[in-house]
């Protein structure tokens, strides 16, 4: 069997979906493609479906809150979302990223390209609170069901009291001040 020549995923994408690309950089060696939110699972899909690029092996997702720093021309949103691709087939690695708005934080699910975003998604969900549209179990998956918040948020509150549970509850006792009788 051929294998097909290795296209540049770049240009591959930006002609095959042109309002999708933001812009795209390479740093050392690893190329980013941003890309507009709303065309995410197209982009995706086509990376992974195309020969030639052949990016079939979500390795990881990935989110960051840039707050308090203010938006900017190439970070134009609070949020990033981070898929990391692998084509196995010609053993490149590829970044694609998405900016995500405080105000409405949510995303298309990725679970009908790749079911192994499911955990994935979830865990971002659960931490920093960015919902994904048409996930199949879209619920906590660290976290108590009734936590209040998500905690990987930069401004999520700190200092407070530990949370108790039943394994810890000695060592809390042990340095809760409590009341003089």
């Amino acid at each position: 069997m051929r294998i097909p020549e290795a296209k540049d995923p770049v240009a591959a994408l930006r002609t095959a979906l042109p309002e999708a690309v933001l812009y795209a950089k390479d740093f050392r060696g690893e190329t980013t493609i941003v890309v507009h939110p709303q065309h995410l699972v197209a982009a995706l899909q086509f990376l992974r479906d195309t020969p030639g690029l052949v990016y079939n092996f979500l390795s990881d997702i990935s989110s960051v809150d840039y707050y308090p720093e203010p938006p900017t021309e190439q970070r134009p949103e609070r949020f990033a979302v981070s898929y990391h691709l692998l084509s196995m087939l010609y053993k490149r690695r590829i970044r694609v990223k998405v900016f995500v708005a405080e105000d409405e934080p949510e995303l298309d699910s990725i679970t009908s390209l790749w079911p192994a975003a499911n955990w994935l998604e979830r865990e971002i969900y659960d931490l920093m609170g960015i919902s994904f549209r048409g996930h199949p179990d879209l619920r906590r998956v660290l976290l108590a069901e009734d936590w209040d918040g998500h905690p990987l948020r930069r401004d999520y509150p700190l200092g407070y009291e530990q949370v108790q549970f039943s394994f810890n509850v000695e060592e809390i006792i042990k340095h809760k001040p409590l009341a003089k009788e």
